[in-house]
């Protein structure tokens, strides 16, 4: 009985340890729910998709839903394509609503509207390149595109009296976005928003690649911008560089991958 008192333990002090215990346990529980919740906060920098020629905001729509459902702030604006200034302007308008870093992601023509405007914009942390032109200093769209045969997407421009080109369906369906499903294709040629030609005659100043890290995504079956070109611009602003066997589009017809590839710019910061 001696020993059998010596091992019992108080019913006060017994409730007043386990008290304890669950105190301990939810401090720990909360700091380490606050502590998560602001690493989250800090790793989802926002996220500006920039369309190219031919196409609008909405070219991104399966990229911005997969962005979004993993909780990414994304903004897709429209640009007029009037000429690069007036798309440059149209970038700033969005930068200037955002806080905190941002990245851009730049499909075809977008490439040069990200490389050009983005030179005086601190919180842009990072350039995606989507199938893009990734142009260096004094270089123009227009000169490049003049050192070969047209390519099979742009080969049919049509140009109407205001100095606006369109693509026309055949071309846009079977070369523009060759990999995605014709009807959604057709959907896409329906809303594509036309570039001046003027705009290709734009030189670009000095790129922003050359000081912020870099991404690119470069399609293999591109049939507006040889891969050769866009692996070309990849090796020279040193850019991280996957490839995809894809159309001139990715974005539509791979997105996983160009969600991936946006993701992994992203946590990089």
């Amino acid at each position: 009985m001696y020993h059998a008192k010596l091992n019992q333990t108080k019913p006060g002090r017994s409730l007043l340890s386990a008290v304890a215990v669950v105190i301990a346990v939810l401090l720990v529980v909360g700091i380490t729910v606050r502590a998560q919740e602001g690493t989250s906060d800090m790793t989802l920098p926002n996220i500006v998709l920039v369309h190219g020629a031919w196409a609008d905001g909405s070219s991104w729509t399966p990229v911005i839903e997969r962005l979004q459902a993993q909780g990414y702030n994304v903004i897709a604006p429209q640009f007029p394509h009037t000429s690069l200034a007036a798309n440059i302007d149209r970038l700033h308008q969005v930068l200037n609503r955002l806080e905190g870093p941002t990245i851009l992601a730049g499909h075809s023509y977008g490439g040069q509207i990200i490389t050009a405007g983005a030179t005086d914009q601190p919180n842009v942390v990072g350039l995606v390149y989507i199938a893009a032109f990734g142009l260096d200093e004094g270089e123009a769209i227009s000169a490049l595109l003049a050192q070969g045969e047209p390519t099979a997407a742009l080969a049919h421009l049509d140009v109407d009296a205001e100095g606006f080109a369109w693509l026309p369906q055949d071309d846009f369906v079977n070369h523009f976005a060759a990999d995605v499903d014709p009807a959604v294709a057709s959907v896409m040629w329906s809303t594509q928003n036309p570039i001046h030609l003027s705009v290709l005659e734009d030189v670009m100043g000095v790129p922003a690649w050359k000081s912020i890290p870099s991404w690119y995504m470069v399609a293999t079956n591109d049939e507006a911008i040889p891969p050769d070109a866009e692996r070309l611009f990849a090796g020279r602003m040193a850019a991280t560089v996957v490839e995809v066997e894809s159309s001139h589009v990715p974005m539509m017809s791979q997105p996983d991958a160009v969600v991936e590839l946006i993701t992994t710019a992203a946590t990089a910061q």
